[in-house]
């Protein structure tokens, strides 16, 4: 499968801005430490057979859904996942523009200088197809979706969509609280979780997001795989079909 046309950025890399052409070069500051956040961005593509990359200040970007992917494995050492994150994703939404930002041991989703960077990531995307990106859905994984939730009470976008891979929500609090937040009344949940992840045990998360879709008041639904695994290649590989319910093609 032809992998689409993906523009990598970050100003860690600003040195080597020619090699990729200016106008493709962009800066995602991770609040005001100065840090850059390497973030990856797949445009859409049409066609069929050869698939071809259509400009991005073409009509048909300027329409184009966006998604963001949200990475597991904050914690880690690697600062650059979101160059790749969201490669795989995007290849089974040649329609939508995926973004991927990168978070990293203390820059990570759960502080405010991440969710800047995924606005200041929609601000580029935003100049760069000439139309404004005002409603996102988001898509997380492990605590990627850590990022979801907090995007959704801390970020500056609408949320259409919301997926949640193998997540516990616990982290952040009690399901309630999160729930009763104004913000949270607006757009879809969807959360897949799996009876043998090895990470976050079904007994601790099922209760939290089953309390979580009682409190909060829009479309809300668990769908639980009891061979689940915590992994993004289990729910690509065995549960297609959930991921494409979740974050619907228009």
């Amino acid at each position: 499968m032809m992998k689409r046309f993906r523009l990598i950025v970050s100003l860690l890399f600003l040195a080597n801005a020619l090699a990729f052409g200016a106008m493709d070069s962009l800066s995602v500051p991770v609040g005001a430490s100065g840090i850059q956040s390497p973030t990856g961005i797949w445009w859409p593509v049409t066609g069929k057979g050869k698939v071809k990359w259509k400009p991005v200040n073409n009509e048909y970007a300027s329409k184009s859904p966006v998604v963001v992917w949200f990475h597991g494995g904050m914690g880690s050492s690697n600062c650059a996942k979101g160059l790749v994150a969201g490669e795989d994703f995007a290849d089974f939404y040649p329609g939508k523009i995926v973004v991927s930002v990168s978070a990293c041991r203390e820059n990570h989703w759960v502080t405010k200088g991440m969710i800047d960077a995924v606005d200041a990531a929609l601000d580029s995307v935003a100049a760069r197809r000439k139309s404004p990106v005002e409603k996102v859905s988001l898509v997380g994984i492990s605590d990627g979706s850590l990022g979801v939730l907090t995007y959704s009470l801390e970020g500056r976008r609408a949320v259409e969509n919301r997926l949640l891979m193998s997540s516990f929500g616990g982290f952040l609090g009690e399901p309630q609280a999160i729930a009763s937040q104004k913000k949270m009344q607006s757009g879809r949940f969807r959360f897949l979780q799996g009876g043998k992840d090895r990470l976050y045990p079904s007994d601790k998360t099922v209760p939290w997001i089953t309390e979580f879709c009682k409190a909060v008041q829009v479309d809300c639904e668990l769908r639980f795989d009891p061979e689940g695994e915590h992994d993004w290649s289990y729910w690509k590989n065995k549960r297609m079909d959930w991921i494409k319910d979740a974050v619907r093609e228009k």
